[in-house]
């Protein structure tokens, strides 16, 4: 099956509706507060109405070797997750609140269906490790360190760094890190040789860069590049236009190349 093609899961693409923004609107006020045939209604109507937004994001996973129709349906799942959990009271257009949620449940999906096989009570950890940090994050307004997800779980340190490296997919060496429209930087471009003397005056020169920037732009290219992160999710965890991430990101690199 091909990413390209018309029908996934017996859905013809091509026939997908676009839901405007106010009719959204309108929709997920209804599924809050309408009567239960009114919210089955509303609800049937906003998933079909964001099918295309699914299919946008199941594109990003090109070249996993995974069916397109199993992560349509997963996508839907994220979807529909994203629909019941939406609070219309926010100032964030859907698909902003919407897209993050999809990606993540295609993530989880591909991580418990990984290749390399993970023990369940590792899963269990891991993910009790990742809604742990969520909540301390929302608490605190900053990542947590390791010791304070270790503390709240009852376990070893050394534990927590495990599991989560456990359920962490394998990076492909050829995988774009960065690309500002014309040079694209790869995974295998970060790997430095440790026998060049250059190297560790090169390291030096950008963290003394690095240091410059406001904490801001180290959170924006710490979520970006380092827990990679895509603008979206950057914005919706910082709670800026995805316009923003990206004019800060790009003024942040120039001002490292700048630096250096």
């Amino acid at each position: 099956m091909q990413y390209g093609k018309v029908e996934i899961c017996g859905v013809n693409t091509s026939r997908l509706k676009l839901l405007s923004e106010e009719k959204k609107r309108e929709l997920l006020k209804t599924i809050k507060n309408g009567s239960p045939a009114e919210r089955k209604r509303a609800r049937d109507e906003m998933i079909n109405g964001n099918l295309r937004l699914v299919l946008s994001v199941i594109q990003r996973f090109v070249g996993r070797g995974e069916s397109p129709d199993d992560l349509f349906q997963v996508g839907v799942i994220g979807l529909i997750k994203a629909i019941d959990n939406f609070d219309p009271k926010l100032d964030v257009r859907f698909s902003t609140y919407g897209v993050p949620m999809i990606i993540g449940e295609i993530r989880r999906y591909l991580r418990d269906n990984n290749a390399v096989k993970v023990s369940r009570s590792m899963r269990d950890t891991a993910y009790r490790a990742m809604q742990i940090k969520e909540q301390l994050t929302a608490k605190n307004n900053r990542e947590p360190a390791v010791e304070e997800i270790a503390k709240l779980m009852d376990v070893p340190k050394e534990t927590v760094v495990l599991a989560l490296e456990a359920v962490v997919e394998p990076v492909s060496l050829y995988e774009p890190v960065f690309s500002d429209g014309s040079d694209t930087v790869y995974v295998m471009d970060q790997i430095g040789d440790k026998s060049d003397d250059r190297t560790w005056l090169e390291e030096l020169a950008l963290k003394e860069a690095i240091s410059n920037l406001s904490d801001r732009e180290k959170r924006i290219l710490t979520l970006r590049f380092f827990r990679g992160k895509t603008q979206m999710e950057v914005a919706a965890e910082i709670g800026i236009s995805q316009a923003q991430v990206s004019r800060i990101e790009k003024s942040a690199l120039d001002a490292i190349k700048e630096n250096m």
